[in-house]
């Protein structure tokens, strides 16, 4: 009905009939739904206006993440994104011993300084949520000089036949950026720019 983009008029007798419910019912789905987060309402003098929120948004999108694995999902995921300039703040987490000595045991490699970003196009975003629930290669956090260093998820990967790796922070914000490692400096190697567009084969 366009909720997901902006607020829609619906009554609860309407939505009752649309769920092939009782109208009391859909009152109490819109009710629960709005204490939860995932809808938000505006009341009107003869109607209610009703739109999803963000966090509704979200969990629509790892259900469509969840049907697309169960479906769809073959043993890798072809991600399209656009290269970025990030903060800097990838080469200094890649570069610490404990993550380091786990890059080379469980990927084989000793990454380049820094990370490539990657923005990822808007079309592919439910792809994050697949890799977001998938298992990858599970990366240990550790203390070092009296600060913490979480998990890291990393699933092998390849641009444009150059092999790499894709690293998540287990625990983070939800974020449309994905980090890339390789041995080699990727954007000297395959010659890229900010602004490029990539695709990024991620093996699950």
């Amino acid at each position: 009905m366009g909720g997901i983009h902006d607020f829609v008029s619906v009554s609860s007798s309407e939505l009752g009939r649309i769920l092939s419910i009782s109208q009391q019912s859909a009152s109490k789905r819109i009710l629960e739904l709005l204490e939860l987060g995932l809808l938000t309402r505006d009341l009107g003098a003869r109607s209610q206006r009703i739109k999803i929120t963000r966090t509704g948004i979200d969990s629509l999108m790892k259900e469509y993440a969840d049907f697309k694995r169960i479906f769809e999902l073959k043993d890798q995921l072809a991600i399209r994104g656009t290269v970025t300039t990030g903060l800097g703040e990838g080469q200094y987490y890649v570069q610490q011993k404990g993550y380091l000595d786990q890059f080379e045991k469980k990927l084989w490699f000793l990454p380049y300084e820094g990370t490539l970003n990657l923005r990822i196009e808007s079309a592919d975003l439910v792809k994050l949520n697949i890799l977001e629930s998938s298992e990858g290669i599970l990366v240990d956090g550790f203390e070092s000089e009296g600060r913490s260093f979480g998990e890291v998820r990393c699933f092998s990967a390849k641009i444009r036949g150059v092999e790499c790796a894709v690293i998540m922070p287990v625990r983070s914000h939800h974020s449309n950026v994905l980090e890339v490692i390789s041995k080699h400096h990727l954007r000297s190697t395959i010659g890229l720019e900010d602004g490029d567009l990539v695709e990024l084969i991620v093996y699950l």
